[in-house]
């Protein structure tokens, strides 16, 4: 699991920023949000322009040099601090990784290319990489001087986790493959003008030929029914379909003809759903932004019961409740900063406590 996310320097962000998520209050009810002592399902609230989008596609920005699965084509447009054009982008993950503590830090120039690196695993430093030096556990990873010299220079900004994923023979409980596979599941997403994705998946899925070739044309239906209460009757698709059709009276119409763009946003949140159980952590950016108030409640319940990590943004207040979440995993962010609601007042907070009543009188604050 991810334990903690620290960014400098990175778009809107010119100080360090820090999501801790190690350190959840002794809440008694909504335990599914926390797993082993981690917060397992949160929600990111902040005014417009406070840094939500970013600090989520930062939190991807490891999937950019570690994974060879989907990326963000403009990723790297504007990505240092507007007033510091010039200065490295700095990342610093923990992770929870079976019995390992693993932290990795690095920076990048402008363009995306690698600085430095350094690896720690519980406590102990594997590697550590900066322009001109480089410093590795021999013992562990057993090098000459030449390929020390080549990492310390690295003209083709290769990672060296990587380097040594390909290099060295490994078990599969070893720390590096652990690291590689949770990197490799995180998924990243939205749904607004435009519909992007990182990580997770290889390419783009149509959605429509994704539910037909796995027969889910009537588990789809069942789900837009229960999150919506939307009742579409869908034609049987028949081979070599492509397109869901829907049946009135007796016409028969292309759902993404009569589907609003909320119900549209639901197909695309099914797809994900469904790769889910494969996934370690997913973000979902501004998901209830065509969404009724209480349809973003049902979606995150559903959301919330996956084994995986996930945390979403939005402004919905109505969210803001301990029947969905505990104050722990509610997040305020604003001027560079971001708290769970519990650090963000002296009141103690109990399940009895209308917390969007209290959000909206002022009781919260960074």
């Amino acid at each position: 699991m991810l334990i903690k996310f620290a960014v400098r320097n990175y778009r809107g962000f010119a100080n360090r920023i820090e999501l801790n998520l190690s350190q959840p209050s002794n809440y008694t009810f909504s335990t599914f949000a926390v797993k082993d002592g981690v917060i397992k399902n949160g929600i990111i609230y902040g005014p417009n322009g406070s840094g939500k989008s970013n600090l989520a596609l930062a939190l991807f920005d490891i999937v950019n040099h570690l994974s060879q699965k989907w990326k963000k084509n403009n990723y790297y447009t504007n990505f240092a601090y507007a007033g510091k054009p010039t200065d490295p982008v700095v990342f610093e993950y923990t992770f929870k990784l079976g019995v390992y503590e693993i932290f990795y830090a690095y920076s990048k120039r402008t363009n995306g290319s690698l600085m430095t690196e350094k690896l720690l695993v519980n406590g102990k430093e594997i590697f550590n990489r900066k322009e001109g030096h480089f410093s590795i556990d021999n013992k562990a990873y057993p090098m000459d001087a030449t390929i020390k010299g080549n990492l310390a220079n690295n003209a083709n900004h290769v990672s060296v986790i990587n380097f040594l994923l390909t290099s060295y023979p490994l078990s599969k409980d070893h720390y590096l493959i652990l690291l590689q596979e949770f990197v490799n599941s995180m998924l990243w997403f939205k749904s607004l003008e435009t519909r992007e994705f990182i990580g997770l998946d290889n390419h783009p899925t149509n959605l429509d030929e994704y539910i037909i070739k796995n027969k889910l044309v009537n588990d789809f239906q069942d789900f837009i029914e229960k999150v919506s209460e939307q009742r579409f009757s869908f034609v049987e698709p028949v081979e070599n379909d492509k397109v869901l059709y829907c049946t009135y009276d007796d016409s028969k119409i292309a759902f993404d003809q009569i589907a609003s763009t909320g119900t549209q946003s639901l197909k695309l949140l099914y797809f994900w759903i469904k790769q889910m159980d494969k996934a370690s952590f997913v973000f979902i950016d501004e998901f209830d932004a065509f969404y009724h108030f209480k349809l973003a409640y049902e979606v995150c319940k559903q959301l919330f019961a996956l084994d995986c990590q996930v945390f979403t943004s939005s402004h919905n207040t109505y969210l803001m409740t301990n029947d969905l979440l505990r104050p722990d995993c509610n997040f305020i962010l604003n001027d560079n900063n971001i708290k769970p609601l519990n650090e963000c007042t002296q009141k103690e907070l109990r399940f009895a406590h209308n917390i969007e009543k209290m959000f909206r009188g002022g009781t919260f604050a960074i």
